[in-house]
């Protein structure tokens, strides 16, 4: 079956086509989180598998973190994402895999390199804002931070979302979402206990570009609409 036929299906599609679609559609559809470090700050990965028919009944794993060594080089960085893209497992799922890249600041340069690597993957660029509405610009999504905590915050209190405790990084993860602390100024802009302020939270941010992306955007799959990316 083609890498397309993963997210729809044409009405000529043969009826090996057709069983292998429907039973992608019972196969969790995989999101992954990529918040890029500057020189003092780690870079870190995050893997989100989602399982469910709709917002309501979603139910979230993440079930691989990665944060690299302080100052490894972006291209780097990207070849090792987009390998973690093309692999096995987030190929296998119900979709093609949707990769949410911080493009604040130094994230910009990296999109254009996602943009030129070979990768079967939707992307998705996430500028990081401190103001309180959701904007579209030029491909680009505006995400405020409060948006994107409150989110990991809301699915792990109701236990929709767990963290594999076998994980590597899984403490350090734990600890970041201790040290997170949100406060609201008197011009309604978010400020953050831990948030680029002296502790790290690499983490914590690959993680909410993943769930965010996973709960607020569609990538969908139709019996005829082809994907964009």
């Amino acid at each position: 079956m083609s890498n397309t036929y993963k997210n729809y299906l044409p009405e000529s599609a043969s009826y090996e086509e057709r069983a292998e679609f429907y039973a992608r559609q019972k196969r969790p559809a995989y999101f992954v989180g990529l918040d890029l470090g500057q020189s003092q700050d780690f870079s870190a990965l995050a893997v989100i598998e989602r399982s469910g028919e709709t917002k309501d009944t979603y139910q979230f794993v993440c079930n691989h973190l990665q944060r690299w060594k302080l100052r490894t080089p972006y291209p780097q960085i990207v070849a090792d994402t987009v390998e973690m893209m093309n692999s096995k497992p987030l190929q296998s799922g119900r979709q093609s895999p949707m990769l949410a890249v911080d493009a604040t600041g130094v994230g910009a340069p990296v999109v254009d390199l996602f943009k030129r690597a070979k990768h079967n993957s939707y992307l998705e660029p996430i500028q990081i804002t401190g103001g309180s509405e959701v904007t579209q610009d030029g491909g680009v999504t505006r995400v405020p931070k409060r948006n994107l905590v409150s989110t990991v915050q809301v699915y792990l209190q109701s236990g929709r979302l767990k963290i594999a405790g076998k994980l590597f990084e899984a403490e350090t993860l734990a600890r970041e979402l201790q040290n997170f602390q949100v406060k609201i100024n008197d011009n309604a802009h978010d400020s953050y206990g831990a948030w680029r302020e002296g502790t790290h939270d690499d983490l914590v941010l690959a993680v909410s570009l993943a769930l965010w992306t996973a709960t607020e955007k569609q990538t969908g799959w139709t019996m005829s609409r082809r994907p964009t990316r």
